[in-house]
């Protein structure tokens, strides 16, 4: 199979972040109806690392994206989308032939809970293989990020992954990871076993609570967790999440702390963790763990209020939240 880059820029640039990861189109029905009423459907692009490069690259740092695509309209759909907001998207590698990975989403208020089903084996991005990647490209950001549903879909992503850690590493870059745990991808087990591979390798890692607990067997409060977690698998730099219920971070041996936020009425819950870790890793570029905290927890609760996997917010409005969290009407 020949694979291919789009013509265009391909000068080095000089990138605070580059994201690699797959990316799939969401179908859903209007509003909170199911699947089997449906009759027409919501269409979104959605990808926890390019849910975080949107975010990113809104809040005004310097964003590349890349995965690996099959040639087809729905995959220039993500890739449109994705650009749209800023962020280079050159190095994408596009198969000829190949499957795009997709999802489908049913929203729900309580008591019913929402789901999603997936169709994603097999994509053009599990063939995704180390000589496809430009590594001076990944190499030149700051930071390289990565979520976990990555290597759950393949043994070659498995050791992409590895590798990439590892060639951040050398040369002095910080590889981020969020743990992303989805049940529907891979167990528990054969989680954790890689995990414990990769994130001795990781700079910086977010993580759940639930996540800690379910697949790592980590239990307690927020501090006790973050701190585990560095500790036992050598990450210097650990961020536990609860949601709206708040975050944690033990850092380099300091613990830091950020409150539940107030006034969180949440529209549609996805994409909220990716944009908490775009807000984290915009504050601790600009301004170290605290602010990290702070950022990523105002913009997890702002996209909570919209619709979609992409965070429809920019910085100056990120920043009013914090200055004031005052929820009326902006004249």
């Amino acid at each position: 199979m020949n694979c291919r880059r789009k013509a265009g820029a391909v000068m080095m640039l000089d990138l605070d972040v580059v994201a690699l990861g797959d990316a799939m189109v969401s179908f859903s029905p209007k509003g909170y109806g199911r699947l089997e009423q449906a009759r027409e459907l919501d269409v979104s692009p959605t990808g926890a690392e390019a849910n975080a490069a949107v975010a990113l690259a809104r809040l005004g740092l310097r964003v590349g994206w890349f995965s690996k695509l099959p040639e087809h309209p729905l995959s220039r759909l993500i890739v449109d989308a994705v650009r749209a907001h800023g962020v280079d998207v050159s190095r994408v590698v596009w198969a000829p032939e190949g499957r795009l990975g997709t999802l489908f989403y049913e929203k729900a208020v309580p008591p019913r809970p929402a789901r999603v089903w997936y169709d994603r084996g097999g994509s053009a991005f599990t063939t995704l293989g180390a000589g496809e990647v430009d590594w001076g490209y990944v190499t030149s950001a700051r930071v390289v990020l990565m979520a976990g549903t990555a290597p759950a879909l393949s043994d070659g992503l498995k050791d992409l992954a590895l590798r990439i850690a590892r060639e951040a590493g050398r040369a002095g870059k910080l590889f981020a990871l969020d743990v992303n745990y989805r049940a529907k991808l891979w167990s528990p087990v054969d989680a954790a076993e890689y995990l414990s591979t990769l994130l001795p390798l990781t700079g910086l890692l977010f993580c759940a609570r639930r996540d800690a607990d379910r697949v790592l067997g980590l239990r307690g409060a927020l501090e006790a967790v973050a701190r585990e977690l560095s500790e036992k698998y050598g990450v210097p730099r650990v961020v536990v999440t609860m949601g709206a219920d708040g975050s944690r971070a033990f850092a380099d041996g300091v613990l830091y702390r950020h409150c539940p936020l107030p006034r969180v009425t949440p529209l549609d819950p996805v994409g909220a963790g990716d944009a908490f870790a775009a807000g984290f890793l915009y504050g601790y570029l600009t301004g170290g763990v605290q602010r990290g905290l702070d950022w990523g927890g105002a913009l997890g609760a702002l996209h909570y209020t919209l619709p979609g996997d992409f965070a429809y917010v920019n910085r100056a409005e990120v920043a009013e939240f914090l200055a004031s969290g005052d929820p009326e009407i902006q004249r």
